[in-house]
């Protein structure tokens, strides 16, 4: 089921209000070289920085899954995973993962890292995405979802064997990293997965 409203609504914070703290420039091994505006990672190409994407699961093994806000610069309305984003300057990961997590859906969980990778996606002749990605699994004990509006069109617990059919089919449109997360997590990291039913 899609969830356009919610009964809560969280106040923007972070990336959403005043463009956010300066994001991290890496090298290829994740090393700091410097820090940049979001604005200025996303532009043109886009320049190499750290981010990462959250995978929340629920007690049926479901995963939550968003559609972007239609004011995202970069792939407005598309579906993606649980919730994508950015530390800041000076923030640890494991802070920035808990922070945003709540900040987009009012959740809070136990995370756990599975891979980091490396990707490139053009949007258009003015925006992309080009970041070093750590990708993380959770499971949440609450069904309810507290969604930022500013940042979340929609939401929806989804079955993985569903999620499969919708990527095949091509019926709808999906974020590029999260094709490309969805397809190593299906491949590589089931086990993990399937360990969360057991936590």
């Amino acid at each position: 089921m899609d969830h356009g409203d919610t009964p809560c609504e969280l106040l923007p914070e972070g990336d959403s209000v005043l463009g956010g703290d300066a994001l991290i420039l890496v090298d290829e091994a994740d090393r700091e070289v410097g820090h940049a505006s979001r604005a200025r990672c996303h532009e043109g190409g886009g320049l190499l920085h750290r981010a990462f994407s959250l995978f929340v699961f629920n007690a049926d093994g479901e995963l939550l899954i968003q559609q972007r806000a239609a004011g995202k610069r970069l792939w407005p309305l598309y579906w993606s995973n649980s919730c994508c984003s950015h530390p800041r300057r000076a923030e640890s990961m494991d802070s920035a993962i808990h922070r945003r997590l709540h900040e987009e859906l009012g959740l809070d969980c136990p995370l756990h890292f599975l891979f980091k990778f490396k990707y490139q996606a053009q949007f258009d002749g003015a925006g992309a995405e080009h970041e070093l990605c750590s990708v993380f699994i959770g499971r949440s004990a609450t069904p309810l979802v507290c969604a930022n509006q500013s940042e979340v069109a929609a939401w929806r617990w989804i079955a993985p064997e569903a999620l499969d059919a919708e990527m095949s089919a091509g019926t709808g449109r999906f974020t590029p990293w999260f094709i490309q997360e969805w397809a190593r997590i299906r491949q590589d990291h089931q086990p993990a997965v399937r360990a969360l039913g057991r936590g």
